[in-house]
């Protein structure tokens, strides 16, 4: 994964703008304020290439990332109650305008926040991803928050909370550390690789 190439591209705030797609993608979802820009940021080893808010609802476009031979799209964060009902709309539309696009969509990280259970609008997600037939990995961000023995408390809690998802698999994170850095960066070299895209067979994760 060479990171050095990595540039920010174009952001689309409406399913009409968003450009053909010509590489291997990589979309990062999650609750808005969940750590996204961190993880690609820390991912890509930027300090600010995607810009982090404290802010939470304050991403509201879907980013484009290229680097050589992928692209990474940071898909607008959910979840957050003070927006307007048309704000929500307009969402809704551009996350389904791009998952049915024709895209050369790889894999969705999906990212829950390890200290607390997943949320009413993620299980909506990991349902949506699921019927699709999407790809996707959960990614546990913020790993550094719990210490040893809150930590292995979340990771049992996980189990049976994500227990209607056959075969899931997760992966601690933490921007902080760099925990779970080089396994991502590997199962991003992986899946837009050609040999993955050859051998796609429609699992919703990677081995």
């Amino acid at each position: 994964m060479k990171t050095e190439t990595a540039v920010f591209e174009s952001s689309a705030g409406l399913a009409s703008q968003l450009k053909p797609s010509t590489l291997p993608e990589i979309a990062f979802s999650g609750r808005s304020n969940v750590g996204k820009s961190s993880l690609i940021n820390k991912l890509l080893n930027r300090k600010a290439l995607a810009r982090v808010s404290a802010t939470p609802g304050k991403t509201a476009t879907i980013n484009f990332y290229r680097l050589e031979t992928m692209r990474l799209v940071d898909l607008p964060g959910y979840g957050f109650a003070r927006v307007s009902d048309a704000e929500r709309r307009r969402w809704a539309g551009l996350i389904e305008g791009y998952f049915n696009d024709e895209r050369d969509l790889r894999l969705v990280l999906q990212l829950i926040d390890l200290r607390h259970p997943p949320s009413r609008d993620d299980y909506q997600m990991l349902d949506y991803m699921t019927d699709r037939g999407i790809p996707y990995l959960i990614v546990l961000t913020k790993a550094d928050k719990l210490n040893r023995t809150e930590r292995r408390r979340r990771m049992e809690a996980l189990e049976k909370e994500l227990e209607a998802f056959e075969g899931i698999k997760v992966l601690p994170f933490s921007a902080v550390t760099g925990e779970g850095v080089p396994e991502l960066r590997d199962i991003l070299d992986f899946v837009s690789s050609e040999e993955e895209a050859a051998e796609a067979d429609g699992d919703t994760a990677p081995e």
